[in-house]
């Protein structure tokens, strides 16, 4: 398969939509994009397990490499394992989520849907990038567009919010750089076929081959851990997420929380973690005790929130914890989880931005306190809003609690006081979690209408609906049936491991 597809179609449905003058034929034209990229995003997932199957045990699989800048070793080299072929499904499912709750969007359609098809291309791009300094590439494609869908067509404080966390961002990005470029500059001799002799390498392939000193390792493992952590709400780093979240428009909140974070994750896994092992290793009890207090604090904050939009964003923090928990323990199972972590929350809290958008977009307004009995008047978009509000709380059969319980296990078989500490506080959060989800959910559509407008407010369109469906069909195939889910990502994770542990 040519992987490049992915990143092509997006394209090409941007340029559709340029030419295109209708609001209406905008909106079709990004849709049947973003279903063609869903389209081929399983076509790459059977493909995958038809290679698999057959014998093909490559590390990456479908690989195309093309030179870009030869002398400096810089190529264009995409392909996929089993983390990337997750993360690309992850991607397809959000982006058609967006697109379908955008469907009502009026002012300046064609440049909102422009922005959001372009962040589906970075993320496509970076999760298919075998080359650094073409992951570092479509990293920054997926930063400048919020910037711009959060400060124009976002609410509230959007311009602070944007600004916020557009410098955030930036900021991970540049440490994020200057962590590369001391691997490129530390990696004279890794490959880089047709390349300038003696120049570095930023094929991180041939960068893991070569194991780069450890005093390297320790000097720039720092640089991209955190770089890439302040994509997914390392503490204390996180403080753009609320602001970002709250003040972005429906879909952009879908992509930040849905897969922007994940790109974060991905990079500290991929990158900073199987790059250098050892510094990995050395700085692990670091980023368990940050993971955990972020897990800790993201519970108990949210249960301060009023703002549906604050509650998912704080929550959010709190998730994203058990994503760098289960990387910082380094096990094969709490890795494992990690990675489902990043699944199941792309998609429960897509699925959560999408229902509090429904709600707004009806009511015009996101606090609690001014809601309730929508049940009554809105019962589809009620069902999904509990049914996201279940998964984020663990509930067996849905996918948060299948991710969460691999980290847990995971991190349990970590011997050591200091690790079943981190674990059994990361537990701990469960009951946090539960107490201001029931709440919130209970408060917004349980009980009487407290206002008598809200009598006459209609349920979800045939768009909202098709959005919300194919979110939680994903969260319930995970959550129903993981094992798909676990033989898809464990070649992939135990290469990596098997690289860190030695």
């Amino acid at each position: 398969m040519n992987l490049s597809l992915l990143i092509i179609l997006p394209l090409i449905t941007v340029v559709a939509v340029l030419f295109c003058r209708s609001l209406s034929g905008i909106r079709w034209i990004s849709f049947t994009g973003v279903a063609l990229q869903l389209v081929l995003a399983f076509v790459l997932l059977a493909l995958y397990w038809k290679a698999r199957a057959g014998g093909n045990d490559a590390a990456m699989l479908f690989e195309g490499r093309h030179a870009w800048f030869p002398a400096l070793n810089i190529w264009y080299d995409v392909g996929v394992d089993g983390i990337s072929v997750a993360m690309i499904l992850l991607t397809a499912f959000v982006m058609l989520g967006a697109v379908l709750v955008s469907w009502r969007i009026a002012t300046m359609g064609k440049e909102f849907f422009v922005l959001l098809l372009l962040l589906s291309a970075g993320a496509y791009g970076f999760f298919l990038s075998l080359d650094l300094f073409t992951l570092f590439f479509f990293l920054e494609i997926s930063v400048i567009p919020k910037f711009l869908l959060i400060g124009i067509w976002g609410s509230g404080k959007k311009e602070y919010s944007a600004m916020k966390l557009a410098l955030m961002l930036m900021a991970g990005s540049a440490m994020v750089f200057v962590g590369l470029l001391g691997l490129y500059y530390h990696s004279v001799g890794a490959g880089g076929a047709g390349g300038t002799v003696g120049a570095g390498s930023f094929d991180w392939q041939a960068i893991a081959r070569m194991h780069l000193p450890v005093e390297v390792q320790r000097k720039f493992f720092p640089f991209l851990f955190v770089g890439f952590g302040i994509f997914t709400a390392l503490f204390p780093f996180h403080t753009w997420v609320p602001d970002g979240h709250s003040s972005a428009p429906t879909a952009a909140s879908m992509f930040l929380a849905g897969i922007s974070m994940k790109l974060g994750g991905y990079g500290c896994l991929r990158v900073a973690v199987y790059l250098m092992p050892d510094a990995a290793r050395e700085y692990s009890p670091v980023i368990i005790v940050l993971a955990t207090i972020g897990i800790l604090y993201g519970a108990f904050a949210t249960m301060m929130q009023k703002d549906l939009k604050y509650i998912n964003a704080y929550s959010s923090v709190s998730h994203c914890g058990f994503i760098l928990l289960g990387i910082g323990m380094l096990t094969r199972t709490a890795v494992i989880g990690a990675v489902m972590q990043m699944i199941s929350h792309g998609l429960m809290t897509a699925l959560f931005f999408a229902a509090i958008g429904m709600i707004y977009d009806r009511t015009h307004t996101r606090l609690v306190d001014r809601m309730g009995g929508l049940l009554k008047v809105m019962p589809f978009i009620s069902t999904i809003f509990v049914i996201a509000g279940l998964c984020s709380l663990g509930l067996p059969g849905l996918s948060g609690f299948v991710a969460e319980m691999t980290v847990f296990v995971g991190s349990w078989q970590h011997s050591g006081g200091m690790y079943r500490l981190a674990t059994v506080l990361a537990c701990s959060s469960i009951v946090v979690t539960a107490v201001y989800i029931l709440r919130a959910t209970g408060q917004t559509i349980m009980g009487p209408l407290k206002e008598p407008q809200y009598g006459s407010l209609i349920d979800a369109g045939w768009n909202e609906r098709l959005a919300g469906v194919v979110l939680v069909a994903g969260i319930l195939v995970i959550g129903v049936a993981p094992f798909w889910l676990n033989d898809l990502l464990a070649p992939g994770v135990s290469s990596i491991m098997d690289h860190v542990i030695k």
